[in-house]
Formats: C-alpha cells, sequence, structure tokens
C-alpha cells in the first residue's frame, strides 16, 4: 500500500512533469507514423518495382535499417551529421527543435522499413485478379493501385499498422538521450529531484500502457468499422 501511496503522491506532485512528457511522446509517435507511413508506402512501391536498380536500393535500405539499432541511427542523425556539415536549424518559437527534429527523422527513417514491408505484404495478399480486373475496365496502373487494390490492403494491413504505432510509442523512450523532455526524460527529472527510483518508473510505466492500451482499443475499432463497411 505504501508503495501505491507513494506513487499517487508522485502523481499529484507532478503531473505536469509526466504531462508533458505524455504530450512531447505523443507528438513524436504521432509524426513518425505519420512521415514513416508515407516514407514506407514510397518504400514498397520502389520494393515492387519492375526495375532492378530502384528495387535493390529499397531492399538495401530496408535490411539496413531493420539491421541496425534504433540507437544508433538516432546517434547518427544527431551527433553524426553536424561531424560533416549536414545540421538542422533550430526554429526560435519552438524550443529545442533541432533535438525533436532529429528524433522524429531517425524514429520516422527506422519505422518507414518496417511500414514498407507491411504494406509490401499487404499489397501481395489482394488477389492479383483486382489489378487485372481493374486495368481491363480502363484504369491506368496508378489508379488501379490506389483506387482498387489499396483500399482493400488498408484492411489488411491496418492491425500490423496498428501494432507499429504501439511500438512506436513504447520505443520514443529513446530519444531522451538527446534531451527532449518525452514521458522518460521528465520521469528522469522527477527521479533526480525525489530519489523515488522504483515509484517514478512504475508511474512511466503505467503512463505508457495507457498510452498504448488506448491506442490499441482505437486501431481494433478502426479495424471493426472497416469490416462492418466491406
Amino acid at each position: 500500500m505504501a508503495f501505491l501511496e507513494t506513487m499517487a503522491k508522485l502523481i499529484e506532485r507532478y503531473n505536469s512533469f509526466f504531462t508533458e512528457g505524455i504530450v512531447n511522446t505523443l507528438i513524436i509517435a504521432a509524426f513518425s507514423v505519420l512521415f514513416g507511413a508515407i516514407l514506407g508506402t514510397l518504400m514498397a512501391s520502389l520494393r515492387m518495382c519492375r526495375i532492378p536498380p530502384l528495387r535493390w536500393i529499397a531492399v538495401a535500405y530496408i535490411e539496413f535499417v531493420r539491421g541496425t539499432p534504433l540507437m544508433v541511427q538516432l546517434m547518427f542523425i544527431f551527433y553524426g551529421l553536424p561531424m560533416i556539415g549536414i545540421t538542422i536549424p533550430n526554429i526560435s518559437w519552438i524550443p529545442n527543435f533541432s533535438r525533436f527534429a532529429a528524433g522524429i527523422v531517425a524514429m520516422s527513417m527506422n519505422s518507414c522499413a518496417y511500414v514498407a514491408e507491411i504494406i509490401r505484404s499487404g499489397i501481395q495478399a489482394v488477389d492479383g485478379g483486382q489489378m487485372e480486373a481493374a486495368r481491363s475496365v480502363g484504369f491506368s496502373s496508378g489508379e488501379a493501385m490506389r483506387l482498387v487494390v489499396l483500399p482493400q490492403a488498408i484492411r489488411n494491413i491496418l492491425p500490423a499498422l496498428g501494432n507499429e504505432f504501439v511500438t512506436v510509442i513504447k520505443e520514443s523512450s529513446i530519444v531522451s538521450v538527446i534531451g527532449i523532455a518525452d514521458l522518460m526524460f521528465r520521469t528522469n527529472d522527477v527521479i533526480a529531484v525525489t530519489y523515488k527510483n522504483l515509484e517514478c518508473l512504475a508511474v512511466a510505466a503505467l503512463c505508457y500502457f495507457v498510452l498504448t492500451f488506448v491506442s490499441s482499443r482505437a486501431v481494433s475499432l478502426a479495424e471493426r468499422k472497416l469490416s462492418h463497411g466491406k
């Protein structure tokens, strides 16, 4: 009981710290998944392209990103790129913009590789006759993919995309190492003030659980609505 009481007191006293961390975590996760989905769609298209050099580039990118730790990718973008003259400019009216941008870029590029494989598998799961039928009624390849194949593929890949969003929320804790005030960073701030390591970490774990649980339920609801809309 004493443990739970301490957690309750921490939440009550330092709720502004945890709230700021949650908001920043959601911002990073939302932008990372958004850009990851856009880039992943493009990468999936290149992955299935009939032009060998483009397909090889996509395969190399996907395999390299999936085969290296996110921590290394984040460090390379935030610390490595400035060493070769590539810097992310700060925006005066957005605090720590360069840090946020570096974190979002790293997580978007990482998510892109996984989303590309999710989209590729979803598209390939659609019956090939759908494309042929669309072409036979006068659709171009691009129109057939956009209007016929992709809507059906989305139903197949939505659960996996939802899982990717949940994964990004959890993995976003890694951006605390470059000074972004996400949930984990703010939790460490509270630990530094209170010296209540276990209780603070338990609060952070509870916050992450709530975020991922709500996200999972939202994805499940969207999946059911899509299924009923067939």
